[in-house]
């Protein structure tokens, strides 16, 4: 099963997190598939970089979002 959801990055007390499509199966900053976007929480505007179509194909192909990026998505107000 392929799910978008977040992987961590960043350095200890800075983290940044990308938003990708990976095989649930795959550890969290393991292998992934494409990069969707990015999220940092200690900037202003926190999402960046984020590919709505791609967000809106992976799911026509049946992936599953994680309840986390759902929301980040919903707040910033991202139509995919």
């Amino acid at each position: 099963m392929i799910k978008i959801r977040l992987a961590r990055g960043g350095r200890v007390h800075r983290p940044v997190y990308t938003i990708v499509a990976t095989d649930a199966r795959n550890p969290r900053d393991g292998r992934f598939l494409e990069k969707l976007g990015q999220y940092d929480p200690k900037r202003e505007e926190v999402l960046s970089a984020v590919k709505a179509e791609s967000i809106t194909a992976w799911m026509n192909k049946g992936a599953v979002m994680s309840d986390t990026v759902r929301t980040l998505l919903k707040k910033a107000k991202v139509q995919y």
